[in-house]
């Protein structure tokens, strides 16, 4: 019996990612951005608010953010 490889079958939904980078002092803050499955961010995607948003984030890992985790996002 052939099967089909798994990287071929395709959901019938679309996945979505986002990259999210959490707070390290409020848990209840977060800043999270559209991405590919890969955490790759298209940045002219984002409106200035989020771009600026991004760039911080990612300029203060370790100091305000944690490291940003990949996440799936359910439908």
């Amino acid at each position: 019996m052939d099967t089909v490889p798994a990287p071929l079958l395709m959901p019938h939904h679309q996945r979505h990612f986002e990259l999210r980078f959490q707070s390290l002092f409020d848990a209840g803050k977060a800043l999270a951005f559209p991405c590919d499955a890969e955490g790759h961010v298209q940045l002219d995607q984002l409106s200035e608010r989020a771009l600026d948003n991004y760039l911080f984030a990612r300029a203060v890992v370790g100091r305000d953010y944690a490291a940003p985790e990949l996440r799936e996002l359910d439908d």
